[in-house]
């Protein structure tokens, strides 16, 4: 029994944070997964630090897709976090059973989890240990996210050693592999890492024996990429960049595979993956998790959250108004224009500074100029480098695309392109031009008339639909 409260039946995994039991909380007669954290591979005494950490930022996520914290004790000396027991297998488990997914499949899966990261990276937490064998499955497909144990929030960084990489070595980024720090975008790539797993069968590095080879690899080699992806390649490619600036953050991930993944539905896994119930790495065939000393860091630059526009404010404000104008519309009917009859909410703002306010300003009107500076530049960068134009479409419009393999099978066939009568409308968010093509094959296209929807990001603007 465990601090008088948790009894242990057997141990389901074990993995570099500590093994993990299923046991019975004996108070409110529930299922548990409890863990024995806080002792580092090879350490011979527990680093409670690091325990309370993990248990902390797990208990700061309250998402469905990730794995609940219930408790944190001390029995004997030795921490155990408590869990929410999940009754299923990994996902490692699930690829080992029945082999690499189908994309549809593997998006269904994974845009829950990039749900999952998503939340974290917004409350200031980097996951750090993202892969198959800590993505768990339940019997009706909902996947939960495990194992913060070498998760930390990014405004704490004292509790990284300079010079310490941690982590598993196949799904490492490369600046992560090379010493830097974590941040949000490693998140990202080693979720691309997963993705290539999901849909390959295997892992995107062979690290065997050979950890330090690998990381090599991860650092100095061209990402590696499937040919079969199909519409999830732009993905593989906006995840796994060397450079994290050039990824997408965990937000335009999720968002990504949420536009097939939210529909399709997951076949259950099948009796061989389903016999093991499992809260961590399974223990038959563990993944490798390592620690090794790499060069001084440098950090990286991560790219910005995206969040989901949230409409509540505008509701209130609006039933707010209404409000107003009912109490408003019913004094003037009794011929009232006394003070005493102004409802509280006017009362408030009649005491306010007169002057407005900053954010009542109406919101600056769009250049016109700058709308066309940027297609023009788009439309030129795209003949001579759609490899560099590709990130200029929103992921909507990459999809809408049918990928970066289509887009780049048409601008490979064209050796300039001549733009005029361009036109922008910043009240709708077009451009109007006409174009004229040249093919490498020597032949010119008739004008073509082309609308291009427009998007604002940050200082510069994405394309966001073509007609």
């Amino acid at each position: 029994m465990i601090a008088g409260r948790y009894s242990v039946d057997r141990e389901i995994g074990r993995g570099g944070m500590g093994a993990v039991y299923l046991g019975r909380d004996e108070v409110l007669h529930r299922d548990v997964a409890l863990k024995r954290v806080g002792l580092m591979p090879g350490a011979q005494t527990p680093d409670l630090e690091r325990a309370e950490r993990e248990g902390r930022l797990a208990a700061r996520l309250n998402h469905p897709h990730v794995v609940s914290i219930y408790d944190l004790v001390e029995e004997q000396d030795v921490q155990w976090l408590v869990m929410e027991y999940v009754e299923g297998s990994s996902l490692a488990q699930v690829i080992r059973a029945d082999g690499p997914m189908s994309p549809d499949r593997a998006a269904q899966i994974l845009w829950q989890t990039a749900d999952a990261l998503a939340a974290a990276h917004t409350a200031g937490i980097v996951h750090r240990d993202v892969k198959p064998s800590n993505i768990l499955l339940t019997g009706d497909g909902q996947a939960k996210l495990t194992d913060f144990g070498i998760a930390r929030a990014e405004a704490d960084a004292s509790l990284t050693q300079t010079g310490l990489v941690t982590g598993s070595p196949a799904y490492l980024s490369p600046e992560v592999a090379s010493g830097q720090t974590a941040t949000a975008a490693a998140d990202v790539w080693s979720l691309g890492a997963t993705l290539f797993h999901a849909l390959a069968g295997r892992p995107p590095y062979d690290v065997g024996e050979n950890v330090l080879g690998a990381m090599y690899r991860i650092v100095n080699e061209a990402p590696p990429r499937l040919d079969d992806a199909g519409w999830l390649a732009p993905l593989l490619e906006n995840t796994m960049a060397t450079d994290p600036v050039h990824r997408w953050s965990m937000a335009q991930v999720r968002d990504f595979l949420a536009e097939r993944g939210e529909t399709v539905p997951v076949p259950e896994p099948t009796a061989t993956a389903t016999a093991t119930a499992t809260a961590a790495r399974p223990v038959a065939v563990p993944e490798s998790h390592t620690e090794v000393l790499a060069p001084t860091p440098v950090a990286p630059v991560a790219a910005a959250p995206v969040q989901r526009r949230s409409y509540t404010p505008w509701l209130v404000a609006l039933l707010g108004l209404l409000l107003i104008g009912a109490i408003a519309f019913a004094a003037s009917q009794m011929g009232g224009t006394d003070t005493d009859n102004t409802p509280p909410a006017a009362e408030e703002s009649s005491s306010a500074p007169t002057e407005p306010a900053e954010s009542e300003s109406p919101p600056a009107q769009v250049d016109p100029a700058a709308m066309e500076a940027f297609v023009e530049d788009y439309v030129q960068t795209a003949t001579s480098d759609p490899k560099a134009a590709w990130p200029r479409l929103t992921p909507q419009f990459q999809v809408a695309s049918k990928g970066f393999g289509q887009y780049q099978k048409f601008w490979g066939t064209i050796e300039r392109a001549s733009v005029t009568n361009v036109d922008a409308d910043p009240d709708a968010m077009t451009v109007s031009y006409d174009v004229t093509y040249e093919t490498k094959s020597g032949s010119t296209t008739s004008p073509e008339s082309v609308l291009l929807t427009l998007v604002k990001s940050g200082d510069s603007f994405l394309i966001d639909g073509e007609s």
